[in-house]
């Protein structure tokens, strides 16, 4: 059972960027944005967090410890 505090909220999270990219999705009809991973060989989104704010994109950021974003929409 997962409890509400978690114990990982600190630690920085890993993903192969030689496999995976980051990439922020943007809804062209509503407008939410979701960032995520896409993998480099197939494409695919793997969806990570919803992201409100820029609080919301700071905290993915130094969370998997990524510099820079590009903004993909579908």
């Amino acid at each position: 059972m997962m409890g509400l505090f978690s114990k990982n909220r600190g630690k920085q999270k890993r993903y192969d960027p030689e496999q995976r990219e980051p990439v922020l999705r943007r809804s062209i009809c509503t407008g939410e944005t979701t960032a995520g991973f896409r993998d480099r060989k197939d494409g695919r989104f793997h969806e990570v967090m919803a992201i409100r704010s820029e609080r919301d994109l700071q905290a993915f950021m130094e969370q998997y410890g990524v510099e820079e974003i590009p903004k993909t929409i579908y």
